[in-house]
């Protein structure tokens, strides 16, 4: 049975295309059916390799998903090797490229680690996000990272009531509310003020945006947990935003639920690095002091 590879790759950069062109003459030479998507095959040039559509079935049947470029590559990626469970491995091309597991001078040692199945994958906790208006589901979704839901507004905050396990817990008036994964814990939320969690621990982050409320801080609770957020009927409308990349209206009234996600997304590893060493490396964290030593 022969071995299948999708590469994805962010062909707006001409380093990237070099990388992915790359990478599958190298998997071909290897024995390997090497896919990519249908969109991108003319910028990669890549004559031997299969077409395939961008759609849900991409990655059926692939053994891993190679993302070429930096984190919005990725979760780009993450959309099509989720559904059918193959095993994720990014390759940074971008700035921070936080998700991504190696750089791009470490493509040689990277193919022969995927040629030798070399590697361990990690099962990434998900978000399963349902949207209902006056008792009817609007919109269906999932994250990775993180689901926004943010004022439609620009001049007018948005109110939303907190709940979790169907108890409510606090009122805002605000910009928005985060909710993410572990993983997503380094991306928006970090941003917003959130924890870092490190990503083998199971848990749902809620992180509020510039709520009006002495009550305003970010929580963390149990993976099993049922986190709504209700826009209340007396709001402006919001908007919802799933890893930034699939969004949809949120009307006055609605309720937007999110749970842990059903399927997971596998992340490669190739080395046992620890989280500490990547947060430090990632995200240049001083770790030495910043006394110069005595002349």
């Amino acid at each position: 049975m022969s071995r299948e590879v999708l590469l994805v790759t962010h062909t707006g950069r001409a380093s990237a295309t070099g990388h992915a062109r790359r990478v599958a003459d190298q998997l071909i030479a290897a024995g390997f059916v090497v896919r990519v998507l249908a969109e991108e095959a003319a910028d990669l040039g890549v004559s031997d390799a299969t077409k395939v559509a961008g759609g849900l079935e991409a990655a059926a049947g692939a053994e891993i998903v190679i993302a070429l470029g930096g984190d919005g590559t990725l979760l780009r990626a993450a959309e099509l090797a989720r559904p059918a469970g193959a095993a994720l491995l990014g390759v940074n091309l971008g700035r921070v490229g936080f998700l991504a597991e190696v750089e791009a001078e470490d493509l040689d040692d990277t193919v022969r680690a995927v040629v030798d199945r070399s590697y361990t994958v990690d099962e990434r906790l998900t978000l399963d996000i349902v949207v209902t208006h006056e008792g009817q589901v609007t919109h269906e979704n999932w994250a990775l990272n993180e689901v926004a839901i943010e004022k439609l507004a620009k001049e007018r905050m948005v109110e939303v009531l907190l709940s979790v396990d169907r108890h409510p817990l606090s009122r805002w008036r605000c910009d928005g509310v985060i909710c993410a994964t572990p993983t997503g814990s380094t991306a928006y939320a970090f941003s917003a003020g959130g924890p870092v969690v490190w990503p083998d621990v199971e848990a749902l982050l809620i992180v509020p945006l510039s709520a009006h409320s002495l009550f305003s801080r970010p929580l963390v609770t149990a993976p099993t947990s049922r986190v709504t957020i209700d826009v209340v009927p007396e709001s402006t409308g919001a908007w919802m935003s799933c890893d930034g990349r699939r969004s949809a209206e949120v009307p006055p009234g609605s309720q937007v639920e999110v749970r842990r996600g059903v399927q997971p997304v596998h992340i490669v590893r190739l080395h046992p690095r620890p989280f500490t060493d990547r947060l430090v490396g990632k995200f240049g964290l001083p770790v030495h002091g910043f006394r110069r030593p005595a002349d």
